[in-house]
């Protein structure tokens, strides 16, 4: 009788890890680190005598540095390992200028334009933060708005801000003390008439405080479902998460922080967003800029 021959691996093959597919870490590149959750961009990789490592910068400048360990970031929602880029790629020293390390660039919309449709401005210097700012709901409307209007912003010196809902929206306007010289925009989601976040805003009366919003219940309907790959966004049913909701629907992982990525992927310029959100948003701009 013939001896069957085992390997010296026997985990069964659907319970072995699949390899992830290697990326260069290259310079903007847009990451999130799986066991901390840290998105941002790449700025630098060192050699060191632990083993390579990646600086990531969020967008609030804030820099965190990791180990390049297999499976050890998401990129669009996918996990994948970064690896050093060949020598005959550029370097980056540092991100840009305050925001999510370019993510304003992922241009699309031709040369010599920003993400937003703006004409570009080459070797344009990030000005002095304005006393005037934008806030928003949450973190991916913030990441969102960079990442098509970060290089407007800059220009401008317009900082944006992310709030935990706007519950508290009288009293934080409050705090922030509003004046000719110091405007303050707000986006809110899901305004529409009747809701609460209407009732919410019509309470701010500042002349120097501007409050627009969306109909959409989340930041993520804003982009338009072709951008996604999807034939519409589903209907979750009421008292159900919507994130959480809309990953089941779509057959997604039901980790909301890798199917966002996976939708900011997605955006390379204005052109993937509804018209709703594009012109509240260059309103609130215009409104804080004034003077």
């Amino acid at each position: 009788m013939r001896s069957r021959q085992y390997g010296p691996d026997l985990t069964p093959p659907w319970k072995r890890r699949q390899p992830a597919p290697e990326v260069p870490a290259e310079p903007d590149l847009v990451v999130e680190e799986v066991t901390t959750g840290f998105c941002g961009a790449v700025i630098r990789c060192e050699k060191t005598a632990q083993g390579p490592t990646v600086t990531l910068e969020d967008r609030f400048g804030k820099h965190r540095v990791f180990p390049m360990e297999p499976r050890g970031f998401l990129l669009e929602g996918r996990v994948v390992t970064l690896v050093r880029p060949s020598p005959t790629a550029p370097h980056a020293q540092q991100g840009p200028a305050g925001g999510l390390g370019g993510a304003g660039r992922a241009s699309g919309v031709g040369p010599g334009r920003t993400a937003s449709g703006s004409i570009a401005v080459p070797g344009a210097r990030a000005r002095v933060a304005r006393a005037g700012r934008i806030y928003v709901e949450g973190r991916h409307d913030a990441e969102l708005v960079e990442r098509v209007w970060g290089d407007d912003l800059r220009i401008e010196g317009v900082v944006v801000e992310y709030l935990e809902g706007i519950d508290d929206l009288p009293s934080i306007v409050r705090s922030f003390s509003p004046g000719p010289d110091a405007r303050l925009g707000v986006l809110v989601d899901h305004l529409v008439p009747g809701s609460k976040e209407s009732r919410i805003a019509a309470s701010v009366t500042d002349e120097n405080v501007l409050v627009v919003g969306h109909p959409y219940i989340d930041v993520w309907e804003a982009v338009k479902p072709s951008a996604v790959g999807i034939p519409a966004w589903p209907r979750v049913p009421r008292g159900e998460d919507w994130k959480t909701g809309v990953c089941r629907a779509l057959r997604w992982p039901e980790h909301t922080g890798a199917a966002w990525q996976r939708i900011l992927g997605s955006v390379r310029s204005y052109k993937d967003l509804e018209p709703e959100l594009l012109g509240r948003v260059e309103e609130l701009i215009d409104f804080v800029t004034v003077g």
